[in-house]
């Protein structure tokens, strides 16, 4: 008994030690968030998106409407069709304009990213007679804006014969993406280490084929980013296109603006060729999107 009795007079004062001690409160670990910052921030994620996809929504919506639907709307539902979009691609001259396009785009895209390519690496690898003044031309020609470089280029074209061609606007397109894109690659070749440029030199390749060989399949994203750019110049780009390019030669941002005129606009085909212009950018981005963020970021630091 007076064991038991011992045992239990020590556990009391345990006990009530540890009904005393008060409950310390579990903090959050570093970047955890409450439950009210969370929907807070979800909420603003929401609301966001759907104010960046709303208007693609929208013009999906009117598409699918007669030419009045941007009016009012309601007639959508009334007349849901795939009308504008038959008139777009079989009755209209829309076909020719995605042709002109796409060899316009595609001829841009592989002559800006060669040249840009071969320029950023020349100028981060080499030291030549004219270096940085070929680095601060790249830099002032974006500083001119397209309504003053019309005039000035339309002349070269027309001297050179090529005024409603398709290597004249490549290679006005090619004016517009080059200094951009060298500008970046340069930033990316720089962190690129120069031991693999002297590897190569000592396996007996020319510098073009260390270029060629080693340097370009690592500089894949930046490569990607330059690409991307040099397509949307030439997919998108209006004012060169107009002023340059004859009825025949209009590629798809040109001739979009036919389907309008001083005394009406028939938004039906407007927004469903809008719909179908959008399709081959989005294809496109899909293609390069997981070098994108790597290809852009990459030349922010050098090492």
């Amino acid at each position: 008994m007076s064991a038991t009795t011992q045992r239990g007079s020590a556990a009391a004062p345990a006990l009530s030690r540890t009904t005393a001690t008060p409950r310390r409160r579990a903090h959050r670990g570093r970047g955890e968030r409450s439950p009210a910052a969370s929907v807070a921030l979800h909420a603003t994620l929401l609301a966001a998106s759907a104010i960046a996809v709303f208007p693609v929504l929208w013009i999906v919506f009117i598409s699918l409407g007669p030419s009045s639907a941007w009016q009012q709307p309601g007639e959508v539902l009334d007349h849901l069709g795939l009308e504008n979009y038959r008139f777009v691609l079989l009755d209209s001259h829309f076909p020719r304009w995605m042709l002109n396009s796409v060899i316009v785009a595609a001829a841009t895209t592989v002559l800006g990213v060669l040249i840009s390519a071969s320029a950023g690496y020349a100028i981060s690898r080499m030291r030549f007679p004219g270096h940085r003044p070929l680095m601060w031309t790249f830099l002032l020609t974006q500083m001119f804006p397209v309504a003053v470089l019309i005039v000035p280029l339309y002349n070269l074209l027309a001297r050179f014969d090529l005024i409603d061609s398709y290597l004249g606007l490549i290679l006005v397109y090619c004016t517009i993406s080059v200094p951009f894109c060298a500008w970046m690659l340069k930033g990316y070749f720089d962190t690129i280490p120069r031991d693999i440029d002297e590897a190569g030199r000592v396996d007996g390749l020319t510098p073009f084929g260390t270029f060629w060989r080693l340097v370009v399949p690592l500089a894949r994203p930046g490569l990607a980013v330059t690409a991307f750019y040099s397509f949307l110049t030439a997919w998108g780009e209006v004012a060169y296109s107009s002023q340059f390019m004859g009825a025949d030669h209009y590629t798809l941002a040109a001739g979009i603006r036919t389907f309008a005129s001083d005394q009406r606009a028939n938004w039906g085909a407007m927004t469903a060729a809008s719909v179908v212009i959008a399709i081959p950018a989005a294809i496109v981005f899909l293609l390069v999107q997981r070098h994108l963020v790597t290809g852009l970021t990459a030349g922010g630091t050098k090492g």
